[in-house]
């Protein structure tokens, strides 16, 4: 199971991701790198074909400035993806002799940064369709991305929006580690970018360290208030 997720916050944006890869087929389980640059001022994601991901890693990483520096960056991304998922659609086996079926290699890709200084949230589908979720303020990739979104809705109230982006680390955090609790395909190490419009900063594991010290914080409050609740 993957999750990669981006969330806004008031000055900056944040993209996070776990790293385990799961091979049901072989029956392994190990760990990957889901998140990498876009330029000095984005970041990108993605879920499903390894082989996939694969090249689109290497496209990203040469034409980076060309896709953030586009009229339209959503575009940008989707006249790279198109052609690598088509190959790779075009010369896929679904049923191997004496084999299980596959799976279609079904990929998406979440990126999100800054372009000309304003932000950006943009996913390209297995299908090649666009989506545009800046306005939105949050999106997720992956199997594991309806956990996601339902950890994301239950930490609403807190109003990230509004808030710092490194309000947003600790809650992407907080996001990642509910998922590792709940579900055996989602594990760590955590990937974390922190990203404003003067650059992205990719978190190691020191500063992540730091960042779950700041969730055990947050929770520690939460029961601290809940204890008190009825004192009146």
């Amino acid at each position: 199971m993957t999750v990669v997720l981006a969330l806004r916050c008031a000055d900056g944006l944040v993209v996070a991701s776990d790293s385990q890869i799961t091979d049901p087929e072989r029956g392994l389980s190990y760990p990957a790198q889901k998140l990498h640059p876009l330029g000095p001022n984005a970041a990108w994601g993605g879920s499903g074909s390894r082989a996939v991901l694969y090249d689109l890693e290497r496209i990203f990483g040469a034409e980076a400035d060309a896709i953030v520096e586009a009229s339209d960056v959503g575009h940008a991304l989707q006249e790279r993806v198109l052609p690598v998922l088509k190959r790779h659609y075009a010369n896929f086996i679904s049923d191997v002799p004496e084999g299980k079926p596959g799976a279609t290699p079904a990929t998406y890709v979440l990126a999100a940064g800054y372009a000309d200084g304003e932000p950006f949230i943009v996913d390209v589908d297995p299908h090649g369709l666009i989506g545009h979720y800046e306005e939105i303020g949050f999106h997720a990739v992956g199997s594991g991305s309806p956990m996601a979104q339902q950890a994301h809705a239950l930490l609403a109230h807190f109003g990230m929006a509004e808030r710092p982006v490194d309000y947003g680390v600790v809650a992407a955090l907080r996001v990642l580690d509910a998922l590792d609790m709940s579900s055996p395909s989602v594990g760590g190490p955590m990937d974390l970018c922190r990203i404003t419009p003067e650059g992205a900063q990719h978190l190691d594991d020191a500063a992540i360290a730091k960042v779950r010290k700041r969730v055990g914080r947050w929770i520690e409050m939460e029961q601290g208030v809940l204890d008190g609740l009825f004192d009146q």
